[in-house]
């Protein structure tokens, strides 16, 4: 039996979080929780014009997760307990945080305090640390018209404040690995590894780097 009930995987854009979580949840029998980006109706528009669509897709993305982990939690399930999402709930106010402007965001905590902040938390984060180069080339394989012309520029905003708040909350645990050494697609052990490091004891705010 796992340590932990509820794992989230975290990362930039191309990170390879929906692929580890796909995979770790066939290994532990888990339910797999993931982030559907085709339902929120605002996204492309976002991306074609992110100043007029960012307080939009951040709202739209904030009621979709929460109603999606609120019906996760209801209804338990008995013979899967564990539960394995390509995301984790603070990911709305770190995105919410790059895009929108100072009033915006002030709007927009609010209503996340009210909503998903209310929601059970992971019990452990695994954060995929990746180059920046490799995070530009997935997201060109994956082949998402509306992402094409994601800027790096960009997804520093969004690393540097994935780390601004992992600097200053001390309620997550957090496994951070380095996705260079890992192949978890092709190499089994690589994968067996991570399951591993997923059944030590962390504490919360201790940043576990390999």
């Amino acid at each position: 039996m796992l340590k932990y009930r509820y794992i989230a995987i975290e990362g930039i854009i191309g990170a390879g979080k929906t692929t580890l979580a796909k995979l770790l949840s066939e290994k532990l029998n888990a339910r797999l929780l993931l982030e559907e980006f085709a339902d929120n109706p605002f996204l492309e528009k976002f991306y074609s014009d992110p100043k007029r669509y960012a307080f939009s897709v951040e709202m739209s993305f904030l009621a979709d997760r929460y109603h999606k982990i609120k019906g996760f939690f209801d209804s338990p399930d008995l013979f899967q307990p564990v539960v394995i999402a390509d995301y984790a709930p603070f990911k709305s106010l770190i995105f919410a945080q790059t895009n929108l402007s100072e009033e915006e965001f002030r709007l927009y905590r609010e209503f996340f305090d009210l909503s998903i902040n209310r929601l059970p938390k992971p019990d452990l984060v695994i954060f995929l640390e990746r180059d920046m180069e490799i995070l530009m080339r997935h997201i060109k394989e994956r082949g998402r018209e509306f992402e094409l012309d994601i800027k790096e520029e960009y997804l520093l905003r969004l690393k540097e404040n994935y780390t601004r708040f992992f600097k200053q909350s001390k309620q997550y645990r957090l496994l951070v690995i380095d996705s260079r050494a890992y192949d978890f697609i092709l190499n089994e052990q690589d994968l067996q590894e991570v399951i591993s490091l997923i059944d030590l004891d962390f504490k919360p705010g201790l940043n576990f780097y390999r």
